[in-house]
C-alpha cells in the first residue's frame, strides 16, 4: 500500500511539472538595470589604507528615461557627452526604481533610450548608423537593456 501511494504521488508530481510552463510576461517592451559608474576606472593597486572605494560595476541608480522614436546622432546636439537637444519628442517616461531597475511595456518598433541628467540626456550607445541607444522592440517579446551612465567615468 505505501509503494501504491508513492508511486501515485510520484506520478501526480511528475505531471504537474510536464505541463507547467514557466511565466512570462504578456505583451513586449524592455527591462533592465540602470547604473551610475563614476571615478578612476583604471586598473591599479589598491592602497588599504584609503578611504574612498572604488566599484567597478557601478550602483543602481533612480533616474527618468525618455524613450523615443528611433533617434540619430544628426538630429540632436550634444555638448559635454550629454544631449542638449533631441529633435521630436518621447514617446513615454518612465522613471526607475532606487535600486535602477525598470520594466516598461512598448509597442513594437524601433526606439532611442535616453536617461535624464542635471545638465541634458544621456546615452552612449550607437550602432553603425549613428543610431543612438537603439532598441528594437517585437511582438511578444521583452528586451533586456542594461544602462551604464558613466560619463563621469575615466577609463
Amino acid at each position: 500500500m505505501k509503494n501504491l501511494t508513492r508511486s501515485s504521488l510520484f506520478i501526480l508530481f511528475t505531471l504537474i511539472l510536464m505541463y507547467c510552463k514557466p511565466m512570462k510576461p504578456e505583451g513586449e517592451g524592455v527591462t533592465g538595470t540602470v547604473t551610475w559608474l563614476e571615478g578612476n576606472q583604471m586598473p591599479g593597486i589598491i592602497d588599504e589604507d584609503s578611504e574612498t572605494e572604488k566599484n567597478p560595476k557601478g550602483v543602481g541608480v533612480k533616474r527618468t528615461l525618455l524613450i523615443y522614436p528611433l533617434t540619430n546622432v544628426a538630429d540632436t546636439k550634444n555638448e559635454n557627452g550629454l544631449f542638449t537637444s533631441v529633435s521630436g519628442k518621447p514617446v513615454t517616461t518612465i522613471e526607475t526604481e532606487e535600486d535602477g531597475s525598470y520594466h516598461l511595456q512598448l509597442a513594437p518598433g524601433r526606439y532611442s533610450v535616453f536617461t535624464k541628467e542635471e545638465n541634458g540626456l544621456f546615452a552612449n550607445i550607437f550602432d553603425g548608423d549613428g543610431n543612438i541607444q537603439p532598441i528594437t522592440i517585437k511582438e511578444n517579446e521583452w528586451n533586456l537593456l542594461d544602462i551604464i551612465i558613466n560619463y563621469k567615468a575615466v577609463f
